[in-house]
């Protein structure tokens, strides 16, 4: 698990700017400069690292969306990231930190768009995985729901993105094939078959790694790529 030694291990928050940089700041003890607290943190962290430490401020936040931090939410948390039991404590400090302070979200969905402006399937990723972890207490409260629509708008998705997203999270036999397609129904096969080939391309693991996706958290982009292409062969027996 090298993402959580380099992360948690040293002391990247002296070298993160805007409000990733201040929270780690905080936690460490450090005082950010006021050039760094402006500025981005791209050059100073690998992409890796700022996938993962996006995903546990994030989810800290999601998790109090609806009032309540649920015990399945938290379980999900530890899970997806596959947070190794050396390094719970320290996640766990950074987690309940930016749980309980007052900043919202939206300055952090704004840092990490700016970071990965340009790869809106990475951003996608994230998304994905926020629906995971507002899914493992079973419901996705209206809350939680509108949080997560607020930052993928704030990645710069549109609803037909976060809707296919979202419906590509059901089972085969349940989702609609057109959503997870971002298609429509009167649209000619080949243009269908343009889309797919596109999602594909976007989603497959090996690209999303070297984008910055850590392989602790591409499952999740596996099940979107078993949903495009089932999705594909739904379409293909729809239209025939």
């Amino acid at each position: 698990m090298a993402i959580w030694g380099s992360l948690i291990g040293g002391m990247i928050g002296f070298s993160l700017g805007g409000p990733f940089g201040m929270l780690l700041g905080s936690l460490i003890g450090g005082k950010m400069s006021r050039s760094r607290s402006g500025g981005g943190f791209r050059s100073f962290a690998q992409p890796q690292q700022i996938f993962a430490l996006s995903l546990i401020v994030l989810s800290a936040k999601l998790s109090k969306a609806d009032g309540q931090v649920s015990r399945e939410e938290l379980i999900a948390v530890k899970d997806k990231l596959k947070i190794p039991e050396n390094e719970l404590d320290q996640v766990g400090k950074i987690f309940n930190k930016a749980k309980e302070e007052s900043t919202g979200y939206e300055p952090y969905a704004r840092q990490i768009a700016d970071v990965y402006k340009g790869n809106l399937n990475v951003l996608e990723e994230v998304i994905n995985t926020l629906f995971y972890i507002a899914e493992s207490d079973g419901h996705v409260s209206d809350k939680e729901l509108e949080m997560i629509q607020d930052i993928a708008r704030i990645f710069g998705l549109n609803d037909i993105q976060i809707n296919g997203i979202r419906e590509s999270r059901k089972s085969s036999d349940k989702l609609n094939p057109y959503i997870v397609l971002e298609s429509k129904p009167e649209d000619s096969l080949e243009t269908i078959r343009k889309r797919y080939l596109k999602l594909s391309k976007e989603h497959h693991p090996d690209l999303l790694m070297s984008k910055g996706v850590p392989q602790e958290v591409l499952d999740e982009s596996k099940a979107k790529m078993r949903a495009v292409n089932s999705a594909w062969s739904q379409i293909q027996k729809l239209k025939n």
